[in-house]
């Protein structure tokens, strides 16, 4: 393949095909001296093609203002990673990476890969612990505070308030990414990668928003989340989780809105790129039951190991994302098996089991060695579940919607074997963006990330290779919906300040000695509180620079082709009321 790109360069010439090699005639000098231009460009691109246009990707103020400072040295190290990964690639036999990435719900920080934590909760995730004694454990991985943000600063490596994605979702929206964004899986697909997404999507409800729209060759997803599939259904209702809410639950008189409580929403579909979607779940007239969740979930189970498959015995590489709807439920209706008994926990504890399954099927494919494994959950414990599943804040306070630590730090476990070093930790920031440039480059494909806009995500391949004190941040921005609510600076974090309140006056914590964001020092911030405030400006320039986009909006549920009467009706009554152009 390498041979042919090459030979697309050289100059013309006759070929003659000969039993062993290839024979070429009518060359002259000035075409031999072309050849030789051309082919060492090709040798030039291929040894270093990963990280040629990185300079021109636009990165946030912050960055820059790093790379001000530690340019030169990054710069050499970035030769030093280029050697390093072009000896991977030979080692692994002129293969790129397969990656894996899987990212779980609502999970607090040092709930997962830990076994003293699994005596303290009650949980047994023995799959989860071994990954994680398998890999480069991220001490400092941030997220978004809620699952849809979260996503799509994976997806677009952008911080979603850039994209218009402020906030998780549900019901009918008519609102989504934008087909102008541009998604890891589009960046991977333009260098020949196979791809492939499986579980929980939440990226809207309007086609260009589809996975299958947004650069995977296969998609099989809820297109809603687990709050629409898992709630409005009678079992919620009987189990006093959602009380009220189902439409034959506890009923009010004078409530007018019969849609109030929406039913006929799509549940699970499936497509292919480029093609239209199919619900697979429910046929006309039939209610969304437990039962019909939890097979869901199993068939996702099912179908990422089924795509392991597809992909075990070919010659590209893949990009495959699990996304599972475990562990959150509002259901629990069977006898629990952990010592914990929540329902959090038992389904912590099913989806351990679904980590080993996948891991065995690589290990039994033969694709475990040249493949990247990515676990991580996308923000911290959702409230709902304290009080209930036993478990608490463990070390930070906060959690899911908000700003706090708790809310947006995350365990996050990388293997690769012989690369990235067994059992190893950073404690380097990382922000969940950094994983769409990190992706890139370690598929080559760098080149295709686009130059038009801010990128936020940065490219950690140095951290991932070389370890702790490799990272290229030392920061994190973190919005609440629309609003910048902290800054993170090394150990510092500030609360950003009401508005025109000084930023001498706004609480500045040190994350080392109070990870629970309590004890406010005055006199840090009468420090910090310039440079805290530099950090915001350098931002808000480049926001100046580069404005945000606007939310996709569009027809709920277009492109499905087998939508049920009482989905029609419901997306006909949403549309009665917008506005009409």
């Amino acid at each position: 393949m390498v041979f042919n790109w090459l030979s697309r360069s050289w100059p013309k010439m006759d070929i003659a095909d000969g039993p062993d090699h290839l024979i070429y005639r009518k060359i002259t000098t000035s075409g031999i001296i072309q050849m030789l231009q051309s082919t060492l460009r090709a040798i030039f691109i291929l040894l270093i093609g990963t990280s040629v246009c990185a300079a021109d990707i636009v990165h946030d103020g912050e960055y820059q203002f790093l790379r001000a400072q530690h340019g030169d040295k990054w710069d050499a190290e970035d030769k030093e990673i280029d050697g390093m990964l072009a000896d991977i690639k030979r080692q692994k036999g002129g293969k790129r990476p397969n990656i894996l990435y899987i990212l779980i719900d609502d999970v607090s920080f040092g709930q997962m890969g830990k076994r003293a934590m699994n005596y303290v909760t009650g949980i047994d995730t023995p799959n989860i612990n071994q990954l994680a004694s398998e890999s480069l454990s991220l001490m400092r991985m941030y997220t978004e505070p809620s699952c849809t943000p979260t996503r799509a600063a994976f997806l677009t490596g952008r911080h979603p308030v850039r994209i218009g994605i402020k906030e998780v979702k549900v019901a009918l929206v008519g609102e989504g990414l934008q087909e102008s964004e541009v998604t890891i899986a589009e960046v991977l697909s333009r260098a020949g990668y196979k791809t492939a997404h499986v579980g929980k999507w939440h990226q809207g409800d309007i086609e260009e928003a589809y996975p299958h729209n947004q650069g995977f060759d296969y998609a099989a997803f809820p297109l809603h989340q687990q709050v629409q599939l898992s709630l409005m259904m009678k079992e919620a209702d009987a189990a006093n989780n959602m009380i009220g809410w189902h439409i034959d639950g506890q009923t009010n008189q004078f409530m007018l809105d019969q849609r109030f409580r929406p039913s006929g929403l799509v549940t699970g579909v499936e497509a292919v790129k480029g093609g239209k979607s199919r619900e697979v779940d429910l046929q006309p007239g039939e209610e969304c039951t437990y039962d019909h969740y939890t097979r869901m979930n199993e068939r996702y189970q099912q179908q990422i190991l089924e795509q392991i498959r597809a992909h075990a015995n070919q010659d590209d590489p893949f990009f495959i994302q699990y996304w599972p709807l475990y562990p959150l439920n509002f259901v629990n209706e069977y006898p629990a098996e952990t010592r914990n008994g929540g329902f959090h926990a038992e389904k912590l504890q099913k989806l351990d089991e679904y980590i080993g399954e996948i891991l065995t099927e690589l290990d039994e494919q033969g694709l475990s060695d040249d493949t990247i494994v990515m676990l991580m959950a996308d923000n911290g414990l959702m409230y709902h579940y304290e009080g209930t599943s036993g478990l608490s804040q463990l070390i930070y306070r906060g959690g899911k919607t908000n700003h706090l630590e708790g809310g947006v730090r995350v365990d996050a476990f990388v293997r690769w074997p012989d690369v990235i070093e067994a059992g190893s930790y950073a404690g380097d920031i990382m922000h969940v963006s950094d994983l769409f440039t990190t992706f890139a480059r370690l598929g080559e494909a760098t080149r295709h990330i686009p130059t038009d806009r801010v990128i936020d995500g940065i490219d950690q391949t140095a951290l991932l290779l070389k370890g702790e004190n490799h990272g290229r941040r030392d920061y994190v921005y973190i919005y609440e919906n629309e609003t910048l609510r902290s800054i993170v600076k090394g150990e510092f974090k500030m609360h950003m300040p009401a508005p025109g309140v000084p930023g001498a006056a706004a609480p500045v914590f040190n994350l080392y000695r109070d990870p629970r964001e309590e004890h406010a020092h005055i006199g840090m911030a009468l420090w910090s509180g310039a440079s805290f405030q530099d950090m915001a400006k350098r931002h808000m320039i480049m926001i100046g620079k580069y404005p945000h986009a606007k939310l996709g909006k569009g027809k709920p549920y277009g492109g499905i082709e087998n939508l049920r009467p009482e989905t029609e009706e419901i997306a006909a009554l949403f549309a009665s009321w917008q506005a009409k152009k």
